[in-house]
């Protein structure tokens, strides 16, 4: 052999999980890839624990720009009292007369 190229060894779960990451991150993965990911993840020890140690070295992002959470308009206690209130007395009426029924 020439070149001096050392060969990697990689299991078949490496290899997937690597394919898998990158479909991942062009945002091409199906929801069989993203679960056929999580097994790997969940299965495999090796890739488990460097996951962890990833997640574990990064700092929440704070430069990302802060969404405003939509304006809530505050529901009118009266107006729902006022809708119950009208079937209320719709089915009274409904049941105490049997001729309007």
């Amino acid at each position: 052999m020439k070149g001096g190229k050392t060969i990697i060894r990689r299991t078949f779960s490496q290899e997937r999980f690597e394919i898998l990451i990158k479909k991942q991150k062009a945002g091409e993965a199906t929801w069989r890839d993203l679960t056929e990911l999580d097994e790997i993840v969940n299965r495999v020890p090796d890739i488990r624990l460097t996951i962890l140690e990833e997640m574990e070295g990064q700092a929440p992002d704070n430069d990302l720009p802060k969404i405003p959470a939509p304006p809530t308009h505050p529901i009118q206690p009266k107006f729902f009292r006022k809708l119950k209130f009208f079937f209320r007395r719709l089915l009274r009426l409904q049941f105490s007369c049997p001729a309007l029924a």
